[in-house]
Parts: C-alpha cells; sequence; structure tokens
C-alpha cells in the first residue's frame, strides 16, 4: 500500500512537470505572437505590426494616430475603433464605455484591444492626415499657480493646419522611473499661427505628463506631439454664443475666440469663466482687450471662494449660477463648454432647464 502511494505520487508529480512544461511553451508561443496584419478600412491600408501590444499604440507606431485623452488607460472613450474581425471578446475596463449598439457594431476601445492575430478595423477617414510633429519648447511661462503656457516652435513638419478647438497628444520622456506616456491638451494658439503652438497646462497632482511639463522640460527642450484631433468648434450658425469654461478649459476657447477676432465674426457671444480666487484667473488684460475690439462680446469672470473682505468687486458664485442669472432664457442661444465633467455636466443641466436644446449645446470634456 505504501509503495502504491509513493508511486502514485510519483506519477502525479510527473505530470504536473509536464504540464508545467507544456504550459510554459504555450505562454512562450502566446507571448511570441509573431507578426500580425491589420487591414484597416477594406484595404486602403494595410499594416504588418508585432503582435503583443495594444490596437492603439500598434496604429501610433505606424503613424495612424487615434484620439485618447487619457493616454491608452481606458478611461477617456475617446479611442474607439470598429474592429470588423478578430477583436476578441469586450473587457471589463472598456464594457462601461460601450453602448449596446456599439457592442453590436464591433465598436471597441482600441487601448484595450490586444493585437494578437489578423484584425480588420475601420476609422474615419479624417484620421490618415493626423501627423506626428517635432518642435522645441519656445517659451514656458506661469499663468496661475497651477497652470502655464507653453508655447512649442515647430522643427518637423514646420507648419500645422488646425482648426480654433481641436487638440493635440503631447508624447511625454521617461523620467523617474516612469514611462513615457500621451496626454491630450487643447490649442490655445489662433488657427493663424501655423509654425507653433501653445497649450494651457493644469498641473494634475502625481500626474506623469503634467508633472513632466512643470519640473522637467525646459526651454529650449525638443518634444513631439501629434495631431490635430477634435471635433469641437464654433459652428457656423449666427446663434449668440455662450462660452463657459473653468482652468485650462480656457484653451480652446481662448483658440475659439481669438480666431473669431482675427476672422471679424459678428455674432453676440458672453464668456463666463469660473476659477475660486482673483489668484486663479489669468489672461484677463487680452481678453478685456477683446471686448473692445468684438464690440458684441463680453467676459464674465465668477469667483466661487473668494474671501468675503477682498477687493473683489465682480461675480461670486458657481460659474452655473451666475449664468443662470445673467441669461435667463437661453432658448436662442448656443453654448460651448470645456472643463471637467462635473462643471459640464452642471452646465448643462442649468442650460437645459433654462430653455436650450441639447442639439445646440457643444462641449470638450477634460478626462
Amino acid at each position: 500500500m505504501l509503495t502504491g502511494i509513493v508511486i502514485s505520487v510519483s506519477f502525479l508529480t510527473g505530470c504536473c512537470l509536464i504540464l508545467a512544461g507544456i504550459l510554459l511553451v504555450a505562454e512562450r508561443r502566446i507571448l511570441n505572437y509573431g507578426p500580425c496584419a491589420i487591414d484597416i478600412n477594406d484595404g486602403k491600408k494595410k499594416l504588418e505590426v508585432a503582435g503583443g501590444g495594444t490596437l492603439l499604440a500598434a496604429l501610433a507606431e505606424n503613424d495612424i494616430f487615434i484620439p485618447s485623452a487619457c493616454g491608452g488607460r481606458g478611461t477617456c472613450a475617446y479611442c474607439k475603433v470598429q474592429v470588423a474581425e478578430g477583436g476578441g471578446t469586450v473587457g471589463p475596463v472598456e464594457a462601461p464605455y460601450l453602448t449596446p449598439d456599439e457592442v453590436k457594431g464591433n465598436v471597441r476601445l482600441s487601448c484595450q484591444v490586444k493585437v494578437r492575430g489578423d484584425l480588420n478595423i475601420v476609422i474615419p477617414d479624417e484620421l490618415f492626415s493626423i501627423r506626428r510633429f517635432r518642435g522645441h519648447v519656445e517659451h514656458k511661462r506661469p499663468l496661475t499657480p497651477d497652470i502655464v503656457e507653453m508655447r512649442i516652435a515647430l522643427d518637423e513638419p514646420a507648419e500645422i493646419e488646425f482648426i480654433a478647438g481641436q487638440y493635440i497628444q503631447l508624447e511625454s520622456e521617461p523620467y523617474r522611473g516612469r514611462d513615457a506616456v500621451m496626454r491630450a491638451y487643447s490649442v490655445s494658439s489662433p488657427p493663424s499661427e501655423t509654425q507653433a503652438v501653445e497649450t494651457v497646462i493644469r498641473l494634475v497632482p502625481d500626474g506623469i505628463c503634467t508633472t513632466w511639463v512643470f519640473e522637467i522640460l525646459k526651454e529650449g527642450d525638443s518634444v513631439q506631439f501629434s495631431g490635430p484631433y477634435g471635433e469641437f468648434r464654433l459652428s457656423d450658425s449666427d446663434r449668440p454664443c455662450l462660452f463657459i469654461a473653468g482652468g485650462s478649459g480656457m484653451a480652446p476657447i481662448w483658440s475659439i475666440l481669438r480666431d473669431m477676432n482675427e476672422k471679424r465674426v459678428r455674432r453676440p457671444a458672453i464668456y463666463f469663466f469660473g476659477a475660486l480666487t482673483q489668484d486663479d484667473l489669468f489672461y484677463t488684460e487680452p481678453l478685456r482687450q477683446l471686448e473692445k475690439d468684438l464690440p458684441d462680446f463680453r467676459y464674465v469672470p465668477a469667483l466661487s471662494r473668494e474671501p468675503p473682505d477682498s477687493d473683489w468687486t465682480g461675480e461670486r458664485g458657481l460659474i452655473t449660477e451666475v449664468l443662470a442669472r445673467q441669461v435667463p432664457d437661453m432658448s436662442e442661444h448656443e453654448a460651448y463648454l470645456c472643463g471637467s465633467p462635473g462643471m459640464i455636466d452642471a452646465a448643462i443641466k442649468v442650460l437645459t432647464a433654462n430653455g436650450m436644446p441639447e442639439s445646440q449645446i457643444f462641449y470638450d470634456k477634460f478626462a
């Protein structure tokens, strides 16, 4: 009996070793996917890529840049593409960001799709025109204690074309043990300035890219970015405009306003800008000058945490409260919102409650 037990244990041990070897070989085969083919838009472009990474990264390595505001973490849902074949099952990270119709139509977050075999995908044709740019930091200056303006002069290509309201994806470099990432930042300069782009960047506590911008990146340093991306822009209608932003949400609005001024667009417009205290206000002088240059434009900053005994004589309270007080009937206006998801959601509630159809509300949520 004892011998039998010893034999059984030895047999099981051998089986386990054999199974472990099989699994190890299988794992190596799985990790070594080899070349995989990606067919884009029914043969418009075909790629051969190394397997194992994400679809988002594989496309970027081949100069096809899918919008992504979160750097591939699966939290912004901007990088949606249709994966007609080879995408596998929808994972738990992307499932909350996909509607039932999108799941049925094979729409996926490209940052969550692993390239483990051949893929057949569909993307908007305009993404083929997005390019990677190399430039250098022409200047970086503080606007508030936690916001900087950074201007990137272009080196290669030497010029960029974009629409006011669009954004770029800045590529950080590895530092302090942190990997390189891509982050989305709206362009604050007007489209007429084709040889450089300006951005307004707010420091995110422990943020990989913003810490790199604030603490590592110096004037004269080389940088890379791709773009332009995004559908946020001024419509072609003649409705009065309500611009609403806070913090670095200033960036695309500032680009749009300067573009309106240069093109002499004569649409009535009010810009509601929310901040905590006077220390958080910036571009005040050029915005006041814009009021003189554009007779139908008005700038309304509002402070929500300004000390009651300060010298501030402007509006106080949340920007949505000020908006509702100043424009009780919004049915004939269009709204352009830029900032945090919480601010935008609150603003949409006020706008619709005061008569504005959702079809007249345009926004850019900062993830």
